[in-house]
């Protein structure tokens, strides 16, 4: 194979190898900007902290001291509904009790939201019977229904879970609602000109693929967004990384608060990589 030649076996030619080439210093120089940029907000941010007690602004070190400090420190790790306790350690045990109700819950309301998005999308009637409903409730912030998650399922996860849910339902529902939507007529009538003629088929096989993009997004938005709102919603369990945020910023112990705030930010950049995996792959249809 010459030199011409990749692994695939495709020949490339001169103006091809110049194209690879300026892609990859692009590439590279994308790389030393982002690492550049992160190396000046440490930089601002460990100066600031200088001239600020802990309490105020923690710097850089204190706050990586703390990070290791929750991530070594010993602790146990109750499993719901089983009575077992296993060894674990502190800021381990913490996030998994926030995913308790963080992953439930975000199942839930995109399942539910996803769901009613289509259905009112889809059908003027259902539509028209709940756009009234929806148009009042989707106003109200999630965390305005703290008091009946108390009330209706008690101070446990799963109050903190139906909280979630519904942050993640609206988020969701409209996504779908919009997708279903757009839809161009011009593809529903090609569908039906081919044989789809009942509506379940017609969501199923024309629908919902053409409203992947709108759903995708929206259940990408609100994997992030769940994050944000499990910090509130743990007032009411007193256990996970966002009531330590909010417990140790209360005790004035900054450096510790910002430690499980960069591990939401951690989580987050994992989950929000992984789910862009899967939407490449369920979108590939549209390269």
């Amino acid at each position: 194979m010459s030199n011409d030649e990749v692994g695939t076996g495709v020949v490339l030619g001169e103006t091809d190898e110049r194209l690879l080439d300026r892609l990859a210093a692009f590439s590279s120089e994308q790389t030393g900007l982002a690492a550049a940029g992160f190396a000046g907000f440490l930089a601002i941010w460990y100066v600031a902290a200088l001239f600020q007690p802990t309490y105020l602004l923690p710097s850089p070190v204190e706050v990586a001291a703390a990070f290791v400090t929750e991530l070594t420190a010993p602790a146990t790790l109750g499993i719901p509904f089983t009575g077992v306790e296993l060894p674990a350690t502190r800021l381990l045990a913490k996030l998994v009790q926030s995913l308790y109700h963080y992953v439930p819950g975000l199942l839930i309301g995109t399942t539910l939201g996803i769901t009613a998005g289509i259905a009112m999308g889809w059908n003027d009637r259902v539509d028209s019977v709940f756009t009234p409903v929806t148009r009042i409730l989707r106003p109200i912030p999630p965390l305005a229904w703290i008091g009946f998650a108390v009330i209706w399922l008690g101070v446990n996860h799963r109050g903190a879970t139906f909280i979630v849910a519904i942050g993640s339902f609206w988020i969701n529902f409209y996504s779908a609602y919009g997708g279903v939507e757009g839809v161009s007529n011009d593809l529903k009538e090609v569908a039906a000109t081919l044989g789809v003629d009942d509506d379940l088929t017609m969501i199923r096989k024309v629908v919902v693929p053409a409203a992947s993009p709108s759903i995708m997004t929206g259940i990408r938005t609100s994997i992030g967004q769940c994050w944000m709102i499990v910090v509130a919603a743990e007032l009411i369990v007193g256990v996970g990384v966002g009531y330590e945020i909010l417990n140790t910023a209360q005790n004035l112990a900054m450096d510790v608060s910002v430690a499980y705030m960069l591990v939401i930010s951690l989580v987050f950049l994992v989950s929000d990589g992984l789910f862009r995996r899967v939407e490449r792959r369920v979108l590939e249809w549209r390269a």
